[in-house]
Protein backbone atom coordinates (compact mmCIF):
# COMPACT_ATOMS: atom_id res chain seq x y z
CA UNK A 1 0.00 0.00 0.00
CA UNK A 2 1.33 3.40 -0.94
CA UNK A 3 4.25 1.95 -2.98
CA UNK A 4 5.15 4.01 -6.03
CA UNK A 5 3.71 2.63 -9.27
CA UNK A 6 5.14 4.33 -12.35
CA UNK A 7 2.78 5.63 -14.98
CA UNK A 8 4.68 3.66 -17.65
CA UNK A 9 4.39 0.45 -15.63
CA UNK A 10 0.70 1.02 -15.03
CA UNK A 11 -0.06 1.51 -18.74
CA UNK A 12 2.00 -1.54 -19.69
CA UNK A 13 0.03 -3.67 -17.24
CA UNK A 14 -3.40 -2.62 -18.48
CA UNK A 15 -5.53 -4.15 -21.18
CA UNK A 16 -6.08 -2.36 -24.47
CA UNK A 17 -9.22 -0.86 -22.98
CA UNK A 18 -7.11 0.43 -20.09
CA UNK A 19 -4.66 1.98 -22.52
CA UNK A 20 -7.53 3.74 -24.23
CA UNK A 21 -8.72 5.10 -20.89
CA UNK A 22 -5.23 6.38 -20.09
CA UNK A 23 -4.96 8.12 -23.45
CA UNK A 24 -8.41 9.61 -23.00
CA UNK A 25 -7.22 11.12 -19.73
CA UNK A 26 -4.30 12.79 -21.49
CA UNK A 27 -6.69 14.36 -23.93
CA UNK A 28 -8.98 15.42 -21.13
CA UNK A 29 -6.11 17.23 -19.41
CA UNK A 30 -5.93 19.59 -22.37
CA UNK A 31 -9.60 20.60 -22.01
CA UNK A 32 -10.43 24.00 -20.58
CA UNK A 33 -10.80 23.91 -16.74
CA UNK A 34 -14.32 24.24 -15.38
CA UNK A 35 -13.15 27.32 -13.45
CA UNK A 36 -12.53 28.95 -16.84
CA UNK A 37 -15.83 27.85 -18.37
CA UNK A 38 -14.97 24.29 -19.42
CA UNK A 39 -16.86 21.10 -18.64
CA UNK A 40 -16.21 19.60 -15.18
CA UNK A 41 -14.42 16.26 -15.08
CA UNK A 42 -16.99 14.88 -12.64
CA UNK A 43 -20.69 15.53 -12.88
CA UNK A 44 -21.93 13.50 -9.90
CA UNK A 45 -21.30 13.36 -6.19
CA UNK A 46 -19.58 10.74 -4.06
CA UNK A 47 -20.92 8.14 -1.65
CA UNK A 48 -23.30 9.68 0.89
CA UNK A 49 -22.31 9.50 4.54
CA UNK A 50 -23.25 8.06 6.95
CA UNK A 51 -24.43 4.86 5.28
CA UNK A 52 -27.62 3.37 6.70
CA UNK A 53 -27.67 -0.42 6.92
CA UNK A 54 -30.52 -2.85 7.59
CA UNK A 55 -28.54 -4.16 10.57
CA UNK A 56 -28.43 -0.68 12.05
CA UNK A 57 -32.17 -0.08 11.61
CA UNK A 58 -32.95 -3.44 13.25
CA UNK A 59 -30.63 -2.99 16.23
CA UNK A 60 -31.66 0.61 16.92
CA UNK A 61 -35.31 -0.38 16.68
CA UNK A 62 -34.82 -3.13 19.23
CA UNK A 63 -33.20 -0.71 21.68
CA UNK A 64 -35.98 1.86 21.22
CA UNK A 65 -38.70 -0.71 21.79
CA UNK A 66 -36.98 -2.24 24.82
CA UNK A 67 -36.63 1.07 26.65
CA UNK A 68 -33.07 0.01 27.45
CA UNK A 69 -31.59 3.39 26.59
CA UNK A 70 -28.93 3.55 29.32
CA UNK A 71 -25.41 2.03 29.20
CA UNK A 72 -26.24 -1.67 29.01
CA UNK A 73 -26.14 -4.78 26.81
CA UNK A 74 -25.48 -3.14 23.43
CA UNK A 75 -22.58 -1.15 24.88
CA UNK A 76 -21.08 -4.31 26.37
CA UNK A 77 -21.40 -6.10 23.02
CA UNK A 78 -19.80 -3.23 21.14
CA UNK A 79 -16.91 -2.91 23.59
CA UNK A 80 -16.15 -6.61 23.23
CA UNK A 81 -16.36 -6.50 19.42
CA UNK A 82 -14.32 -3.31 19.00
CA UNK A 83 -11.57 -4.61 21.29
CA UNK A 84 -11.43 -7.86 19.30
CA UNK A 85 -11.09 -6.31 15.84
CA UNK A 86 -8.26 -4.09 17.10
CA UNK A 87 -6.44 -6.85 19.04
CA UNK A 88 -6.97 -5.11 22.39
CA UNK A 89 -7.80 -6.70 25.75
CA UNK A 90 -10.11 -3.93 26.99
CA UNK A 91 -12.43 -1.31 25.54
CA UNK A 92 -14.28 1.45 27.38
CA UNK A 93 -16.89 3.17 25.21
CA UNK A 94 -17.44 6.87 25.90
CA UNK A 95 -19.68 9.75 24.89
CA UNK A 96 -17.20 11.12 22.31
CA UNK A 97 -13.62 10.98 21.14
CA UNK A 98 -12.98 14.08 23.22
CA UNK A 99 -14.37 12.23 26.25
CA UNK A 100 -12.05 9.30 25.52
CA UNK A 101 -9.02 11.60 25.53
CA UNK A 102 -10.25 13.46 28.62
CA UNK A 103 -10.82 10.16 30.43
CA UNK A 104 -7.40 8.73 29.53
CA UNK A 105 -5.63 11.81 30.88
CA UNK A 106 -7.87 11.78 33.94
CA UNK A 107 -7.08 8.12 34.60
CA UNK A 108 -3.38 9.04 34.60
CA UNK A 109 -4.02 11.78 37.15
CA UNK A 110 -2.93 14.57 34.81
CA UNK A 111 -3.56 17.93 36.42
CA UNK A 112 -2.29 21.45 37.21
CA UNK A 113 1.47 21.77 36.91
CA UNK A 114 1.81 18.87 34.45
CA UNK A 115 2.81 19.12 30.81
CA UNK A 116 1.30 17.07 27.99
CA UNK A 117 3.11 16.78 24.64
CA UNK A 118 0.92 17.12 21.55
CA UNK A 119 1.37 17.73 17.79
CA UNK A 120 0.25 21.00 16.18
CA UNK A 121 -1.47 19.37 13.18
CA UNK A 122 -4.65 17.93 14.65
CA UNK A 123 -8.20 18.77 15.67
CA UNK A 124 -8.55 21.07 18.65
CA UNK A 125 -9.88 18.32 20.95
CA UNK A 126 -6.37 16.90 21.35
CA UNK A 127 -5.42 20.12 23.14
CA UNK A 128 -8.81 21.02 24.64
CA UNK A 129 -8.67 18.02 26.96
CA UNK A 130 -5.22 19.08 28.21
CA UNK A 131 -6.60 22.51 29.05
CA UNK A 132 -9.64 21.06 30.83
CA UNK A 133 -7.24 19.27 33.18
CA UNK A 134 -5.33 22.55 33.69
CA UNK A 135 -2.16 20.95 32.32
CA UNK A 136 0.20 22.78 29.98
CA UNK A 137 0.18 21.76 26.30
CA UNK A 138 3.65 21.45 24.79
CA UNK A 139 3.83 21.23 21.00
CA UNK A 140 6.33 19.16 19.03
CA UNK A 141 6.69 20.32 15.43
CA UNK A 142 5.37 18.37 12.43
CA UNK A 143 7.21 16.20 9.95
CA UNK A 144 5.83 17.75 6.76
CA UNK A 145 6.31 14.59 4.70
CA UNK A 146 4.02 12.55 6.94
CA UNK A 147 1.86 15.30 8.58
CA UNK A 148 2.72 13.67 11.95
CA UNK A 149 4.58 14.66 15.10
CA UNK A 150 8.30 14.70 14.29
CA UNK A 151 9.87 12.10 16.62
CA UNK A 152 13.28 13.66 16.04
CA UNK A 153 12.10 16.68 18.04
CA UNK A 154 10.25 14.80 20.76
CA UNK A 155 13.08 14.07 23.20
CA UNK A 156 13.95 17.74 23.65
CA UNK A 157 10.36 18.47 24.78
CA UNK A 158 10.36 15.95 27.66
CA UNK A 159 11.20 17.10 31.18
CA UNK A 160 10.32 16.28 34.79
CA UNK A 161 6.87 17.84 34.35
CA UNK A 162 5.90 15.71 31.34
CA UNK A 163 2.87 13.62 32.33
CA UNK A 164 1.89 12.19 28.92
CA UNK A 165 2.67 12.20 25.21
CA UNK A 166 -0.30 12.25 22.83
CA UNK A 167 0.76 11.38 19.27
CA UNK A 168 -2.08 11.72 16.75
CA UNK A 169 -2.59 9.24 13.92
CA UNK A 170 -3.85 12.09 11.78
CA UNK A 171 -5.97 11.20 8.77
CA UNK A 172 -5.90 7.56 9.86
CA UNK A 173 -2.21 6.92 9.15
CA UNK A 174 0.13 5.92 11.96
CA UNK A 175 2.54 8.22 13.72
CA UNK A 176 6.05 6.75 14.12
CA UNK A 177 5.19 4.55 17.07
CA UNK A 178 8.52 2.71 17.20
CA UNK A 179 10.40 5.95 17.75
CA UNK A 180 7.82 7.61 20.01
CA UNK A 181 7.46 4.60 22.33
CA UNK A 182 11.22 4.15 22.54
CA UNK A 183 11.74 7.81 23.46
CA UNK A 184 8.95 7.70 26.04
CA UNK A 185 10.21 4.47 27.63
CA UNK A 186 13.41 5.96 29.06
CA UNK A 187 11.76 8.56 31.32
CA UNK A 188 8.68 6.35 31.75
CA UNK A 189 6.20 8.79 30.19
CA UNK A 190 2.78 7.30 29.30
CA UNK A 191 1.77 7.45 25.63
CA UNK A 192 -1.90 8.09 24.84
CA UNK A 193 -2.57 7.42 21.16
CA UNK A 194 -5.09 9.77 19.58
CA UNK A 195 -6.55 7.35 17.05
CA UNK A 196 -9.80 9.28 16.65
CA UNK A 197 -9.43 9.23 12.85
CA UNK A 198 -7.75 5.83 12.55
CA UNK A 199 -10.45 3.14 12.56
CA UNK A 200 -8.83 -0.20 11.61
CA UNK A 201 -5.51 1.54 10.97
CA UNK A 202 -2.52 -0.64 11.83
CA UNK A 203 1.09 -0.39 12.95
CA UNK A 204 3.05 -3.54 12.12
CA UNK A 205 -0.26 -5.36 11.54
CA UNK A 206 -1.66 -4.55 14.99
CA UNK A 207 -4.45 -2.10 15.65
CA UNK A 208 -3.65 1.53 16.31
CA UNK A 209 -4.59 2.52 19.83
CA UNK A 210 -3.20 -0.72 21.31
CA UNK A 211 0.49 0.23 21.48
CA UNK A 212 0.53 2.96 24.11
CA UNK A 213 -0.94 3.09 27.60
CA UNK A 214 -4.29 3.63 25.88
CA UNK A 215 -5.69 4.65 22.53
CA UNK A 216 -8.67 6.89 21.87
CA UNK A 217 -11.27 6.72 19.08
CA UNK A 218 -14.07 8.98 17.90
CA UNK A 219 -17.38 7.96 16.34
CA UNK A 220 -18.45 11.46 15.38
CA UNK A 221 -20.62 11.52 12.28
CA UNK A 222 -17.82 12.11 9.74
CA UNK A 223 -15.70 9.21 11.06
CA UNK A 224 -15.20 5.91 9.21
CA UNK A 225 -17.25 4.23 11.95
CA UNK A 226 -19.81 6.63 13.35
CA UNK A 227 -22.80 7.07 15.65
CA UNK A 228 -23.32 10.83 15.42
CA UNK A 229 -21.24 11.20 18.58
CA UNK A 230 -19.41 8.57 20.58
CA UNK A 231 -15.94 7.36 21.41
CA UNK A 232 -13.88 4.51 22.81
CA UNK A 233 -10.69 3.81 24.75
CA UNK A 234 -8.59 0.74 23.97
CA UNK A 235 -5.94 -0.60 26.32
CA UNK A 236 -4.11 -3.81 27.17
CA UNK A 237 -3.51 -2.62 30.74
CA UNK A 238 -6.13 -3.89 33.21
CA UNK A 239 -5.35 -1.17 35.76
CA UNK A 240 -5.71 1.51 33.09
CA UNK A 241 -9.03 0.01 31.95
CA UNK A 242 -10.34 0.12 35.53
CA UNK A 243 -9.21 3.72 36.03
CA UNK A 244 -10.72 4.84 32.73
CA UNK A 245 -14.02 3.13 33.49
CA UNK A 246 -14.19 4.71 36.93
CA UNK A 247 -13.27 8.17 35.65
CA UNK A 248 -15.91 8.10 32.89
CA UNK A 249 -18.63 6.44 35.00
CA UNK A 250 -18.92 8.31 38.28
CA UNK A 251 -16.26 6.28 40.14
CA UNK A 252 -17.85 2.88 39.49
CA UNK A 253 -15.68 -0.20 38.96
CA UNK A 254 -15.14 -1.74 35.52
CA UNK A 255 -18.23 -3.39 34.07
CA UNK A 256 -20.68 -1.99 36.62
CA UNK A 257 -23.24 0.75 35.95
CA UNK A 258 -25.49 0.38 38.99
CA UNK A 259 -26.04 3.59 40.91
CA UNK A 260 -25.78 1.61 44.16
CA UNK A 261 -22.17 0.59 43.59
CA UNK A 262 -19.48 2.83 45.09
CA UNK A 263 -15.85 3.04 43.96
CA UNK A 264 -12.94 4.25 46.00
CA UNK A 265 -11.54 6.55 43.33
CA UNK A 266 -10.55 10.14 42.76
CA UNK A 267 -11.63 12.68 40.14
CA UNK A 268 -14.38 11.47 37.83
CA UNK A 269 -17.14 12.51 35.49
CA UNK A 270 -20.04 11.10 33.48
CA UNK A 271 -18.84 10.48 29.93
CA UNK A 272 -20.89 7.38 29.19
CA UNK A 273 -22.03 6.26 25.76
CA UNK A 274 -25.69 5.28 25.33
CA UNK A 275 -27.35 2.08 24.10
CA UNK A 276 -28.65 3.88 21.01
CA UNK A 277 -25.14 4.95 20.00
CA UNK A 278 -23.83 1.43 20.59
CA UNK A 279 -26.61 -0.04 18.44
CA UNK A 280 -25.70 2.32 15.60
CA UNK A 281 -22.09 1.16 15.84
CA UNK A 282 -22.92 -2.55 16.08
CA UNK A 283 -25.01 -2.27 12.93
CA UNK A 284 -22.01 -0.97 10.96
CA UNK A 285 -19.36 -3.38 12.21
CA UNK A 286 -20.14 -6.09 9.60
CA UNK A 287 -19.18 -3.59 6.87
CA UNK A 288 -16.23 -1.76 8.40
CA UNK A 289 -13.52 -4.18 7.19
CA UNK A 290 -14.58 -4.13 3.55
CA UNK A 291 -14.90 -0.34 3.57
CA UNK A 292 -11.42 -0.02 5.06
CA UNK A 293 -10.04 -2.31 2.34
CA UNK A 294 -11.76 -0.30 -0.42
CA UNK A 295 -10.41 3.01 0.91
CA UNK A 296 -6.87 1.67 1.16
CA UNK A 297 -6.91 0.22 -2.37
CA UNK A 298 -8.33 3.38 -3.91
CA UNK A 299 -5.90 5.59 -2.00
CA UNK A 300 -2.88 3.55 -3.11
CA UNK A 301 -4.06 3.74 -6.73
CA UNK A 302 -4.65 7.49 -6.52
CA UNK A 303 -1.22 8.04 -4.97
CA UNK A 304 0.44 6.15 -7.82
CA UNK A 305 -1.01 8.71 -10.24
CA UNK A 306 -0.66 11.87 -8.18
CA UNK A 307 3.04 11.26 -7.54
CA UNK A 308 3.61 11.75 -11.26
CA UNK A 309 2.09 15.24 -11.26
CA UNK A 310 4.76 17.87 -10.45
CA UNK A 311 3.78 19.82 -7.35
CA UNK A 312 1.50 17.15 -5.81
CA UNK A 313 3.11 15.28 -2.90
CA UNK A 314 0.92 12.65 -1.15
CA UNK A 315 1.56 12.21 2.57
CA UNK A 316 4.25 9.60 3.17
CA UNK A 317 3.42 6.57 5.30
CA UNK A 318 5.97 5.34 7.81
CA UNK A 319 7.33 1.87 7.09
CA UNK A 320 5.55 0.48 10.14
CA UNK A 321 2.14 1.71 8.97
CA UNK A 322 0.78 -1.52 7.51
CA UNK A 323 -2.67 -0.01 6.99
CA UNK A 324 -3.90 3.57 6.88
CA UNK A 325 -7.57 4.16 7.64
CA UNK A 326 -7.62 7.07 5.15
CA UNK A 327 -10.18 9.07 7.06
CA UNK A 328 -8.40 11.87 5.25
CA UNK A 329 -6.36 11.61 2.09
CA UNK A 330 -3.74 14.33 2.53
CA UNK A 331 -1.21 15.80 0.13
CA UNK A 332 1.00 18.85 -0.11
CA UNK A 333 0.48 21.32 -2.93
CA UNK A 334 3.54 23.18 -4.30
CA UNK A 335 2.34 26.31 -6.15
CA UNK A 336 5.71 26.99 -7.77
CA UNK A 337 5.14 23.89 -9.92
CA UNK A 338 1.67 25.12 -10.89
CA UNK A 339 2.81 28.46 -12.39
CA UNK A 340 2.53 29.97 -8.86
CA UNK A 341 -1.20 29.32 -8.78
CA UNK A 342 -2.15 30.06 -5.13
CA UNK A 343 -3.48 27.14 -3.12
CA UNK A 344 -6.87 28.80 -2.65
CA UNK A 345 -7.26 29.10 -6.43
CA UNK A 346 -6.11 25.50 -6.90
CA UNK A 347 -8.77 24.33 -4.43
CA UNK A 348 -11.42 26.48 -6.08
CA UNK A 349 -10.50 25.06 -9.51
CA UNK A 350 -10.57 21.49 -8.20
CA UNK A 351 -13.99 21.99 -6.63
CA UNK A 352 -15.21 23.41 -9.94
CA UNK A 353 -14.19 20.10 -11.55
CA UNK A 354 -16.60 18.32 -9.18
CA UNK A 355 -13.91 17.19 -6.72
CA UNK A 356 -14.59 18.43 -3.16
CA UNK A 357 -11.48 19.26 -1.14
CA UNK A 358 -10.29 21.26 1.84
CA UNK A 359 -7.20 23.20 2.92
CA UNK A 360 -7.12 21.34 6.25
CA UNK A 361 -6.05 22.53 9.69
CA UNK A 362 -4.51 25.83 10.68
CA UNK A 363 -1.57 26.05 13.13
CA UNK A 364 -3.13 24.74 16.34
CA UNK A 365 -0.31 26.11 18.50
CA UNK A 366 -1.44 29.62 17.47
CA UNK A 367 -5.16 29.08 18.15
CA UNK A 368 -6.93 31.82 20.07
CA UNK A 369 -8.67 29.46 22.50
CA UNK A 370 -5.28 28.29 23.80
CA UNK A 371 -4.09 31.86 24.30
CA UNK A 372 -7.30 32.71 26.15
CA UNK A 373 -7.01 29.63 28.39
CA UNK A 374 -3.38 30.31 29.27
CA UNK A 375 -4.20 33.89 30.18
CA UNK A 376 -7.02 32.84 32.50
CA UNK A 377 -6.83 33.33 36.25
CA UNK A 378 -6.30 29.63 36.97
CA UNK A 379 -3.37 29.19 34.58
CA UNK A 380 -1.63 32.31 35.81
CA UNK A 381 -1.98 31.12 39.40
CA UNK A 382 -0.53 27.67 38.61
CA UNK A 383 2.24 28.53 36.14
CA UNK A 384 2.98 32.21 36.72
CA UNK A 385 2.85 35.07 34.25
CA UNK A 386 6.47 34.65 33.09
CA UNK A 387 5.84 31.07 31.88
CA UNK A 388 2.64 32.15 30.16
CA UNK A 389 4.44 35.00 28.44
CA UNK A 390 7.21 32.71 27.14
CA UNK A 391 4.84 29.93 26.04
CA UNK A 392 4.33 31.05 22.43
CA UNK A 393 8.07 31.26 21.72
CA UNK A 394 8.72 27.90 23.37
CA UNK A 395 6.00 26.32 21.25
CA UNK A 396 6.91 27.71 17.84
CA UNK A 397 6.43 25.11 15.08
CA UNK A 398 7.90 26.50 11.85
CA UNK A 399 7.61 23.28 9.85
CA UNK A 400 3.95 22.99 10.77
CA UNK A 401 3.39 26.60 9.71
CA UNK A 402 4.64 25.63 6.24
CA UNK A 403 2.54 22.46 6.23
CA UNK A 404 -0.61 24.44 6.98
CA UNK A 405 0.07 26.54 3.87
CA UNK A 406 0.57 23.47 1.65
CA UNK A 407 -1.99 20.89 2.75
CA UNK A 408 -5.00 19.72 0.74
CA UNK A 409 -7.48 17.06 1.90
CA UNK A 410 -10.01 14.65 0.45
CA UNK A 411 -12.55 12.99 2.78
CA UNK A 412 -12.96 9.26 3.36
CA UNK A 413 -16.32 8.82 1.59
CA UNK A 414 -14.66 9.80 -1.70
CA UNK A 415 -12.71 6.52 -1.54
CA UNK A 416 -15.67 4.15 -1.26
CA UNK A 417 -16.58 4.15 -4.96
CA UNK A 418 -15.06 2.46 -8.02
CA UNK A 419 -11.47 2.93 -9.18
CA UNK A 420 -12.73 5.21 -11.96
CA UNK A 421 -13.47 7.83 -9.28
CA UNK A 422 -9.72 7.99 -8.64
CA UNK A 423 -9.05 8.36 -12.37
CA UNK A 424 -11.34 11.40 -12.40
CA UNK A 425 -9.60 13.02 -9.43
CA UNK A 426 -6.22 12.59 -11.10
CA UNK A 427 -7.59 13.85 -14.43
CA UNK A 428 -8.98 16.98 -12.75
CA UNK A 429 -5.61 17.78 -11.16
CA UNK A 430 -3.78 17.15 -14.45
CA UNK A 431 -6.16 19.54 -16.18
CA UNK A 432 -5.48 22.24 -13.56
CA UNK A 433 -1.74 21.67 -13.87
CA UNK A 434 -1.89 22.03 -17.68
CA UNK A 435 -3.78 25.33 -17.40
CA UNK A 436 -2.24 26.64 -14.17
CA UNK A 437 -0.88 29.83 -15.76
CA UNK A 438 -4.29 30.77 -17.14
CA UNK A 439 -5.96 30.01 -13.80
CA UNK A 440 -3.36 32.07 -11.95
CA UNK A 441 -3.99 35.11 -14.10
CA UNK A 442 -7.78 34.77 -14.18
Amino acid sequence: MGDHVSRRGFIAATTSAGVGLALARVGQAADKPAALGGKPVRGKGYASWPMITTETEKLVGEVVESGRWYRSRSVDEFEEAFAKINQAKYCVATASGTSALLTSLGALGVGPGDEVIVPPYTFMATVSVVLVHYAMPVFVDSDRETFMMDPGKLGAAINERTAAIVPVHIGGSAADLDSILAIAKGPGVPVIEDACQAHLGQWRKRGLGTWGTSGCYSFQVSKNLCSGEGGAILTNDEAMANKCFAFHNCCRPYGRSSAGVAYDGGRNTNARITELQAALLLGQLPHVEQRAKTRAENAAYLSSMLREIPGIVPARLYEGCTRSAYHLYMFRYEPEKFANLPRNKFIKALRAEGVPCSDGYGPLNKAGFIRDALNSRGYKRVYGEAAIKDWAERNACPENDKLCEEAVWFMQNMFLGPRSDMDEIAAAIRKIHAHAAALASA
